[in-house]
């Protein structure tokens, strides 16, 4: 049991192998060349040029880079995009409990008021516990009492007190620094 754990499997990087060659066949036959590179150049590109390890940094050092003649990297992002699956909710109509009956039946409708479950929506509510200006991801209500998913925490806000920023696609979106860059070295 010790032998297998210490042995790590090379199944991923045989998929990898077939894979890249199964690319280079198949982009073989369009009009622009096709070139291949190891790891062990983007490796030798990434250490030459002082660059940390990240999968973003990673795609720059790829290809061959004549350093004896200055070639190299010019410039490095700040900032990099960050795009995460959050779904765009489920297509069962009804709620099972946790021996798998339907405990609960759901509106058809995953639309109510204007919004839908994933919407980015700024909440404006004048008075109360949560007085402010909220942004944030909502989850809809039939009843028109939306949940809103701020940072600080979940507020229940009605829709009369909401603006649509964004439609909801399925995806979250966020911009962090790129472990290269000025930025994230003085807060890193």
């Amino acid at each position: 049991m010790i032998a297998a754990q210490a042995r790590p499997s090379l199944r991923h990087a045989g998929v990898m192998n077939s894979l890249n060659r199964r690319l280079v066949v198949a982009l073989g036959g369009r009009d622009k060349p096709v070139r291949t590179w190891s790891s062990h150049r983007t490796h030798a590109n990434r250490v030459a040029t002082g660059l940390p390890e990240t999968h973003t940094l990673d795609a720059l050092a790829v290809g061959p880079l004549d350093h004896d003649e200055g070639a190299g990297i010019v410039r490095v992002p700040g900032q990099i995009l960050v795009v995460s699956a959050t779904g765009r909710g489920s297509y069962a109509r009804t709620t099972p409990d946790r021996f798998g009956f339907p405990r609960m039946r759901r509106v058809r409708s995953k639309c109510h008021f204007g919004y839908a479950t994933g919407d980015l929506v700024r909440a404006t509510i004048p008075d109360g516990k949560w007085a402010g200006t909220w942004t944030g991801r909502i989850s809809v209500r039939a009843r028109g009492q939306h949940c809103l998913a701020a940072p600080q925490g979940r507020i229940n806000v009605s829709h009369s007190r909401l603006r649509l920023l964004q439609r909801g696609d399925g995806y979250a979106y966020g911009l962090q620094w790129e472990a290269g860059s000025p930025r994230a070295r003085k807060t890193g």
